[in-house]
């Protein structure tokens, strides 16, 4: 296999890789900011160059080349020999930082993108001590360039990353470069929002603070951010993002880089979406028909007292030769559905159990760039199916479990929501009639109030599990916040209903050691999950003394 060689050290690399990828591949640091691994090599940030020496092809003597090259554009090749730490390859790293930042507003204090800005770090690590800069700084704009992204034009560096974005990925065109010299602006094109599906991206992959997002402007410095690895939990894409919080509140979602699903992208929906998570009008405490919830003595009393209610009327239904119904909801996790399926059935073994209605937009759209849009807005309907199926009686759809509801042989449903908005239907209501009901939900809705028993579930960033997406790809995702109050994850309120049942201690939900038992009990897939890569260790740069 051919090699180079980088500041010493010898990699190998494939053919048609350049020498900032081989770099980039080895976790060699080679500064850069015009460069992105799905966006066209443009090499105009010039930051990146570097000395390159290689091989003569005629008498195979190694030679310096006539000038220093852009890593993110020059080929890699065999023998060569590359310095991004030389005198030359050093001297210009200065110069750019320095002409980057000639018209600079520098107001980091205020910059959103403080903490995470690569102005700031390579300032830092390659620029100049102090500016030589003493003439008036050239003022440009703030714009607004759509419902989701502001420009602050006086912190752009002109890398075009948002401007190849719109024109490669989303093939909608909007942005532009306007004027030239010190002039040269980004903007949109006259009449032309930046307004499509994936506009929020352009934030993400800006290098410095120009783009900002309206909707986490000045909300929470990034350095008090916790980042934990999830999944999109209101669309089957299955796409992976990172949901960044604090002290229990969602800030913001981001993608997380997963060539193989979403690549280095999130539609709007996925990022802004989350909204419904801290409504203030979620379910937070059991709830039981003609009984003041409040009139307990503690949570724990109203927990105890709804799931012995809710076990009550399914040991009812059974003795009164009727059947259980229960509907799973496509936005539960596998984990969950498992739980509670094996609740409903250790009551009612002939249990008829469905998945619930599956909302769809419109139609799938993909982007030039590859990037799917998914018409079905739920997460987990393949994986909630092929749990309940392991069961061994048919699973139901929506529309045939509120047939099998009209027949009037169910003594009593279970139903589960946890819908990012309104999903009860009046088909259903009117099937279920009088039928006793044990609701497991997130908001309030129609059914609640008629419903004998009232649980309180948790949005999917409030648990663990795992969802399988619209291509079969089964991912783990973990707990970011906790659920508001005295809700509890679905798989949990299973553990306890089956635990009331047993007269036992309820285990506390891993959903780690539910995939194994799951696997254990010849459910296929679950022993290969895709799990979320390991955090890696960062070491400060600063240098500490002891005193």
């Amino acid at each position: 296999m051919p090699n180079l060689t980088i500041n010493g050290e010898r990699y190998d690399f494939e053919k048609g890789e350049t020498i900032l990828q081989v770099a980039l591949r080895n976790g060699v640091e080679i500064p850069h900011y015009c460069y992105h691994p799905e966006l066209s090599i443009v090499a105009n940030c010039r930051i990146c160059l570097a000395e390159v020496w290689a091989p003569n092809p005629r008498t195979g003597v190694l030679e310096p080349g006539p000038k220093l090259f852009p890593t993110c554009q020059h080929p890699a090749a065999d023998g060569q020999v590359v310095h991004t730490d030389s005198p030359k390859a050093m001297a210009n790293q200065k110069a750019v930082m320095e002409y980057l930042l000639i018209n600079h507003p520098v107001d980091c204090p205020v910059c959103d993108q403080a903490g995470e800005c690569h102005l700031q770090d390579y300032s830092y690590q390659y620029g100049r001590g102090q500016s030589r800069f003493l003439e008036d700084k050239e003022k440009k704009p703030k714009k607004d360039l759509g419902p989701h992204v502001l420009l602050y034009s006086d912190r752009c560096i002109m890398c075009t990353r948002c401007v190849r974005f719109t024109r490669e990925v989303t093939g909608t065109g909007e942005l532009m470069v306007d004027g030239r010299g010190n002039h040269e602006e980004i903007d949109v094109f006259p009449g032309i929002a930046l307004d499509n599906e994936l506009s929020g991206n352009v934030v993400d992959i800006c290098p410095v603070g120009a783009l900002l997002d309206k909707d986490f402007l000045f909300q929470q410095r990034v350095w008090f951010l916790k980042k934990t690895p999830s999944i999109d939990g209101i669309t089957s894409s299955g796409d992976n993002i990172s949901v960044e919080h604090n002290e229990g509140r969602i800030h913001r979602i981001k993608p997380r880089t997963n060539p193989e699903v979403n690549r280095w992208w999130i539609t709007d929906e996925v990022r802004y979406g989350w909204k419904f998570v801290h409504r203030e009008d979620r379910l937070r405490l059991p709830t039981i028909a003609g009984r003041d919830p409040w009139a307990l003595e503690a949570a724990n009393e109203a927990w105890t007292t709804a799931l012995d209610r809710a076990n009550e009327l399914l040991e009812a239904s059974v003795d009164a030769g009727r059947r259980a119904a229960l509907l799973v909801s496509p936005m539960l996790s596998c984990e969950d559905s498992f739980w509670l399926s094996r609740w409903v059935r250790s009551v009612d073994s002939k249990a008829i159990t469905g998945v619930g209605p599956i909302p769809r937009h419109g139609e799938d759209r993909k982007f030039p760039g590859g990037f799917t849009v998914r018409a079905e807005k739920a997460p987990n309907a393949r994986g909630v199916r092929r749990v309940l199926e392991s069961g061994g009686a048919g699973v139901l759809d929506f529309k045939a479990f509120v047939e099998a509801l009209r027949k009037g042989s169910i003594g009593v449903a279970v139903v589960t929501g946890n819908y990012p908005s309104e999903w009860i239907t009046p088909e259903l209501m009117d099937a279920l009639g009088e039928t006793p009901t044990v609701l497991i939900d997130t908001l309030p809705s129609a059914l609640g109030s008629r419903s004998q028993v009232v649980l309180p579930g948790a949005a999917w960033v409030e648990k663990e599990g795992s969802f399988e997406n619209v291509g079969g790809r089964l991912q783990a995702f973990e707990r970011a916040i906790a659920p508001p109050d005295f809700a509890r994850a679905e798989a949990q309120i299973a553990l306890d209903l089956i635990a009331q049942l047993d007269g036992a201690m309820p285990p506390v939900f891993s959903a780690a050691d539910t995939r194994r038992e799951m696997f254990a009990s010849g459910l296929g897939g679950f022993d290969s999950v895709h799990e979320p890569p390991a955090p890696g260790s960062q070491e400060p740069d600063m240098i500490y003394l002891e005193l």
